[in-house]
């Protein structure tokens, strides 16, 4: 591990692959992101799920994207979705998010509303993108959700983070 005003460690090199998927894994994981949890609804009522996979494309237009791998259990209802909500989860949201890893149907006794754009939306996030879905890519064992933001919010707060298979917080900017 590579510490401020130490030597970093030797990279160890290796050939992407069904041998190297745990290799593979383990380096994207070096790259720290933020956690969402992505919402929509269904015929069956509202779906979400926690997700790290998500980015901005464009400000202008306002453009995001989000992937969501193909074996999930709720794999359908968000590529057939035509709008969802991302949000952006606060440092003290952890529960939350396990909470979404776990089960789709997590709504179950939680507070939360229906935005105008008919998406179930959460309270207390650090932000919130509502959006409408541009197109769907195909990404390997992922399908590449691209959608236009229609609405935002935002709020003060800390950033839930997540990096090599864990939950911290951002504990401030290098200067």
């Amino acid at each position: 591990m590579y510490h401020f005003n130490d030597q970093p460690t030797a990279m160890q090199s290796f050939v992407p692959g069904p041998d190297s998927t745990r290799t593979f894994r383990d380096a994207l994981g070096r790259f720290a992101t933020g956690v969402t949890i992505v919402t929509t609804a269904t015929e069956d009522g509202p779906v979400g799920i926690t997700a790290n996979s998500f980015s901005a494309v464009s400000l202008d237009p306002p453009v995001v994207l989000w992937s969501i791998g193909r074996n999930s259990s709720r794999y359908d209802a968000f590529a057939d979705c035509k709008n969802f909500a991302v949000h952006i989860l606060d440092a003290d949201q952890l529960d939350l998010s396990r909470r979404f890893a776990r089960a789709g149907d997590a709504f179950s006794g939680l507070d939360f509303t229906w935005s105008e754009n008919g998406v179930p939306v959460l309270p207390d996030c650090l932000s919130r993108f509502e959006c409408a879905r541009i197109a769907g890519h195909d990404g390997g064992d992922h399908l590449i959700v691209v959608a236009r933001v229609v609405e935002a919010a935002l709020r003060d707060g800390e950033p839930l983070v997540f990096s090599r298979g864990g939950y911290g917080r951002f504990d401030g900017f290098a200067g």
